[in-house]
């Protein structure tokens, strides 16, 4: 149970950390523009973002599947969007890049600190396709928890814990290669990126809809 519990954590991770989106362009400003500590400032409140809507996704999912009834198609509805996300990803998100070539660096007060703090946490937490994943992604674990009753508390928990150290890492290794990742950072590379992204998450979606459909749940 844990090693699988480990496993999904970290695939769900790596989906969210190779994905090229808004986020990752803010840390590389951000990175630069303010240093490290603008970075993982900025990172901080993506992660206090995400360990929130995490928590609020797993309950209301939680109250939903309680009825039974609503157990499959929660999973069948979170099986479709990750799909649909793998879809846009891999034929329709276009290719953006940053404009600004050099900033000059400022020192931050405080103040300046808790402003880049609630920066990242709003970006994330107003970005409806992150709240999507997130609901998607708990409608998935839920499904996959029940081959490991009565530990599938433990196992979900395990899961999310995984997935938010390992993205939360992902991303203050970006603040120290901002310089570099920045630089690789053309249309050419994005676009192969969100293809990888993309073939990821079609194949997370085709395995928990395999699952539910066979009523087999996939745990590996």
């Amino acid at each position: 149970m844990l090693f699988s519990a480990i496993i999904k954590g970290l695939a769900i991770g790596l989906m969210l950390g190779i994905s090229v989106g808004p986020v990752i362009f803010a840390i590389i400003k951000q990175s630069i523009s303010n240093g490290h500590k603008g970075g993982v400032a900025f990172i901080f409140g993506v992660s206090m973002s995400d360990t929130l809507l995490v928590i609020l996704c797993n309950f209301f999912t939680q109250i939903f599947s309680s009825t039974g009834m609503l157990e499959k198609v929660i999973g069948f509805g979170g099986s479709f969007f990750l799909i649909a996300l793998g879809f846009y990803n891999f034929f329709l998100k276009k290719s953006i890049t940053t404009e600004d070539k050099e900033i000059l660096q400022k020192k931050l007060s405080n103040r300046d600190v808790v402003s880049i703090f609630f920066s990242g946490f709003l970006m994330n937490t107003l970005n409806p396709a992150v709240i999507l994943f997130w609901i998607a992604t708990s409608a998935s674990i839920m499904v996959s928890a029940k081959n490991y009753l009565p530990y599938e508390i433990q196992y979900r928990i395990i899961v999310f814990l995984t997935c938010l150290i390992f993205t939360f890492t992902l991303d203050i290794s970006k603040v120290f290669l901002a310089g570099k990742i920045r630089n690789r950072l053309t249309p050419h590379n994005i676009h192969i990126v969100n293809r990888i992204s993309g073939v990821i998450f079609i194949i997370f979606g085709l395995a928990l809809l395999y699952g539910i459909y066979t009523g087999r749940v996939l745990s590996h």
